[in-house]
């Protein structure tokens, strides 16, 4: 009886496991807790995860993915019939049922290179300021959050197809350099683990080194960004569905040329999964 109270509890590794295991994990937890209290990293109140349950409805919940356009992510006018408010539909339709895909005026006149972007938040106060502490502040913890929200947004989202690859927004060697790191791969990493989709960090290169989008006036982001990227191993891309991880989506400049250089290396379909999206102006 011993013995067997033994191999149910340890692993090959000798790592508790079953009944015994749970519970030593369990006080262990309920240990660090109390010694390292966690607070919620948007409105300070203690807790035991990274976001209470109050900012993750208000900020993150279901409400924030309604009614926003498939293709580029920025939010429909969902509580009138399309036709009221120039809500356009895509050709492809269900034989019995509403339409497929819903898109904005301006992705259904100038579809971009990508089919889809999806978003976990608005890109506005307060979650701006959870970006810039990654971005800028070397918050890396926060990258682990920022996974787990857009994986769970991805739930969220009915029928959307995940990608065979996942790749990173690329940064240029001195903007890799001036940081450190790659805030979009800190993301991805985690996004990737959790939806069971394989990572490639390498598999688009920034060739070309750019003034930052978000200081460059609206009608040069074009331009700024054109030619940027570069794909290695057109093999790796060539008929697949790729999903570009980002922490913001703007104007979608950047996406776009991301995407589009993946197209022209064979990609059938691109993806944007990314944090935030910033509302239009």
């Amino acid at each position: 009886m011993r013995g067997k109270l033994i191999e149910e509890t340890t692993d090959t590794g000798g790592a508790l496991t079953g009944p015994v295991g749970g519970l030593l994990r369990r006080t262990s937890a309920s240990v660090l807790r109390t010694l390292l209290p966690t607070c919620c990293a948007l409105c300070g109140q203690g807790g035991d995860d990274t976001l209470c349950a109050d900012c993750a409805a208000q900020f993150f919940g279901a409400a924030v993915a309604a009614a926003r356009c498939v293709c580029c992510a920025n939010p429909l006018p969902g509580a009138l019939a399309p036709a009221q408010h120039g809500e356009q539909f895509c050709a492809c339709k269900q034989q019995h049922g509403p339409p497929a895909r819903r898109l904005c005026g301006l992705c259904a006149a100038h579809p971009p290179a990508f089919d889809a972007t999806l978003t976990a938040a608005d890109y506005a106060t307060p979650v701006d300021q959870l970006v810039l502490q990654l971005k800028f502040g070397h918050r890396l913890a926060l990258a682990a959050l920022f996974a787990r929200l857009l994986r769970d947004a991805v739930s969220r989202q009915p029928g959307f197809a995940l990608p065979a690859l996942i790749c990173p927004v690329p940064l240029g060697p001195r903007r890799l350099a001036e940081r450190g790191y790659n805030q979009a791969l800190e993301i991805a990493r985690p996004l990737a683990r959790g939806l069971g989709v394989a990572l490639h960090p390498r598999l688009t290169a920034r060739v070309r080194e750019t003034t930052a989008q978000s200081s460059v006036a609206p009608e040069q982001r074009r331009r700024n960004i054109a030619g940027a990227f570069a794909v290695p191993d057109a093999a790796l891309v060539r008929g697949r569905h790729i999903g570009i991880v980002d922490d913001v989506m703007t104007s979608g400049g950047t996406l776009d040329e991301l995407a589009a250089t993946l197209k022209r290396h064979g990609a059938a379909r691109v993806s944007n999964l990314v944090f935030a999206r910033t509302p239009p102006r």
